[in-house]
């Protein structure tokens, strides 16, 4: 099935469209440093697998789903002390999300949906703050499945359930079935497991992944990742979204 995306159209052509059944899937993610083994935009290419995916589905339930350009610079403190990542602050964050929503709705949108693949607690605190106050300020209804988040959360794998899987095999097993060629393998199975727990270490403090206990910018099992699991996880990230969006948006099954 063939999706849309936002900056393919002419400015006629979005303007022609009938907008009363039409979203806007914003994938988020972020430009950060995810172990030896896998790309930068690793959350960038996640987030967008998502949004892909969710928009399938929310094609069949019948809406028009426009798949934005991805925001690819977000917050991502933990990961400063790594060569490639680049770090916004959370208000300007905030503020590039109220932008982004005034321009939307001033030209029709209604919905908007948040395809978001990074986890930083400052930037999942950002989104959700951005998203309260357009939807408060009746500017769109922003929907944004939070996967750190119940019930969400629950549905995804044991190791993103664990809280070590940043560059593991949650993360590696999905760029394994996206962009392939991306993946530096000779490194990825040669890797030893590292079972700290990023999410652990966030609530006892730490502030970098280095005081986590990740000197390489990885969390998890990057050996065990697979192609396969890829696939089944991005068919779940994008039932998590079509299920968001469908329960808020007027009209949809």
């Amino acid at each position: 099935m063939a999706i849309t995306d936002l900056s393919d159209l002419t400015w006629e052509e979005l303007r022609a469209l009938d907008k009363a059944r039409a979203v806007v899937i914003l994938p988020v993610g972020a430009t950060e440093a995810h172990g030896p083994h896998l790309p930068l935009g690793t959350d960038v290419i996640i987030a967008q697998a998502m949004a892909r995916r969710g928009a399938e589905k929310l094609e069949r339930r019948g809406a028009t789903v426009l798949l934005a350009p991805p925001l690819a610079y977000t917050v991502a403190n933990y990961a400063a002390g790594f060569a490639g990542t680049v770090s916004i602050r959370p208000e300007t964050e905030h503020a590039l999300l109220e932008d982004i929503a005034h321009s939307l709705s001033a030209h029709g949108i209604r919905y908007l949906a948040l395809a978001n693949a990074h986890l930083e607690p400052a930037h999942i605190g950002a989104l959700h703050a951005a998203a309260e106050h357009i939807t408060a300020a009746g500017l769109l209804t922003v929907v944004f499945p939070d996967v750190t988040r119940k019930p969400w959360a629950l549905r995804l794998t044991d190791e993103f359930k664990s809280g070590a899987c940043h560059a593991g095999q949650f993360e590696g097993s999905i760029v394994m079935a996206e962009r392939p060629e991306l993946v530096r393998e000779e490194i990825r199975r040669e890797l030893p497991a590292n079972p700290a727990s990023l999410s652990r270490a966030i609530r006892d403090g730490k502030s970098t992944f280095e005081a986590a206990g990740g000197p390489r910018a990885y969390f998890g099992y990057p050996a065990q990742a697979s192609a396969a699991e890829g696939q089944d996880t991005i068919e779940v990230l994008g039932a998590l979204l079509d299920e968001a969006v469908a329960a808020r948006m007027l009209g949809l099954d």
